[in-house]
């Protein structure tokens, strides 16, 4: 089964692709651990990939850090910047809302853009998203990381594929599964040739030649409710 692929390759560390759905972004998306990540994870995703960059995380994680979506900041600020109210998301073609939550650095990055000061941030996101879900206190965020950065946060919503199919959920939901810390990267995958996101079938043939999984959205959502529901029924 591809899922069960899928989810030896992330405990190794190894890439997996995921598409979301043609219904929706329409895209494929390179997906890794952040735990996992090296310079050389971030130079592939930005020369193969070519989109943003972003950390995927946990519903738990965020509420725990009172990790606010971009969209709340820019409404509460709004009253004194009247650009921002000008300029709302509301009117998205792909979904009600953006999972975009604030940007960061991590505080021992230079720039912060470099791939190794990129990696240092995911790698150290990762770390602290494991400190809170295994842990019995919240550690201090501002310690390590600075805002505004190089790394947008996407924040998850809290019932994960059973209640948005966005990559966010998309990637936190396997890396769940997993059982690795659901801390994920994820970056969008373009081409430069016809200057869109990458076709499927690109996508796919790209996924071959370099020994990594290919997933449909649909065949992870469709692996996490059964196991969801076992669960339930176990419990």
């Amino acid at each position: 089964m591809t899922v069960k692929k899928a989810l030896e390759e992330v405990r190794k560390g190894e890439f997996v692709l995921i598409r979301d759905s043609p219904d929706r972004e329409d895209e494929t998306d390179m997906v890794i651990p952040a735990e996992s990540v090296k310079p050389q994870h971030v130079a592939q995703m930005r020369e193969d990939a070519g989109g943003l960059i972003c950390v995927a995380i946990h519903p738990k994680v965020a509420d725990a850090l009172s990790l606010p979506f971009l969209s709340e900041i820019y409404r509460s600020a709004s009253g004194d910047h009247d650009i921002l109210n000008s300029a709302k998301a509301d009117d998205l073609p792909y979904d009600e809302r953006s999972s975009f939550s604030i940007s960061v650095n991590h505080r021992d990055t230079f720039t912060g853009i470099t791939d190794k000061d990129r990696a240092l941030t995911i790698k150290e996101l990762g770390n602290l998203s494991r400190e809170v879900l295994e842990g019995d206190s919240v550690p201090d965020f501002g310690e390590r990381f600075r805002t505004p950065g190089h790394v947008p946060l996407l924040k998850a919503a809290s019932g994960l594929v059973s209640e948005r199919m966005g990559q966010t959920e998309l990637s936190v939901s396997l890396l769940e599964l997993s059982g690795v810390i659901p801390c994920a990267v994820v970056c969008e995958m373009l081409d430069t040739g016809s200057n869109n996101a990458l076709s499927k079938s690109k996508a796919r043939r790209y996924s071959m030649n370099n020994d990594m999984v290919f997933l449909e959205g649909d065949e992870i959502k469709e692996y996490y409710l059964q196991k969801k529901r076992g669960a339930d029924r176990d419990g």
